[in-house]
């Protein structure tokens, strides 16, 4: 998302912004060939439109689970957290194309990890939070400083709209 409103909007960062967009199938084929079971894979989530924090929220809300998440432990890249704090803009609201969320039965999360982290499109795959079962419907981060904070949906017009 951030690398193309900086090319849309002609904003010029220090550091480059390239695009996440690229394939997911051979991602989803990986996880399927090394689960388990056939009910291991729970959900894959596309986050493009509204982020990771729209998707996980959209995924807590339809389960009637609640997630938390660790704020260290999600993969934002430097430049666009920088260009983010820059604009105002929450990383977890923007949209993510070439990335894809998994929810996995516990026993299927380290074969999962193995397999995307062997593939070229998701070497850097980590587990970024779990599913609980307390406050259905909501999603939690716990921040860098200990806090817990609520992630919403995002609201009005995801900037920049990709599709």
């Amino acid at each position: 998302g951030m690398a193309i409103m900086s090319v849309r909007e002609g904003l010029d960062f220090d550091a480059d912004i390239t695009s996440d967009t690229q394939p997911l199938h051979r991602v989803v084929e990986a996880a399927f060939r090394v689960a388990p079971g056939p009910d291991s894979i729970r959900v894959l989530r596309d986050p493009t439109r509204g982020g990771l924090a729209s998707s996980l929220c959209e995924i807590a809300a339809s389960s009637g689970v609640s997630i938390e998440i660790e704020q260290d432990a999600i993969p934002i890249p430097p430049a666009v957290g920088a260009a983010c704090e820059m604009l105002g803009l929450d990383p977890l609201h923007v949209a993510n194309e070439g990335c894809c969320v998994a929810i996995v039965a516990p026993e299927a999360v380290d074969d999962v990890l193995a397999a995307w982290r062997a593939r070229p499109e998701a070497c850097e795959a980590v587990v970024i939070g779990e599913v609980r079962g307390e406050e259905p419907g909501r999603v939690f981060m716990r921040t860098t400083l200990g806090s817990r904070r609520i992630i919403d949906m995002l609201i009005g017009e995801q900037l920049p709209r990709i599709c």
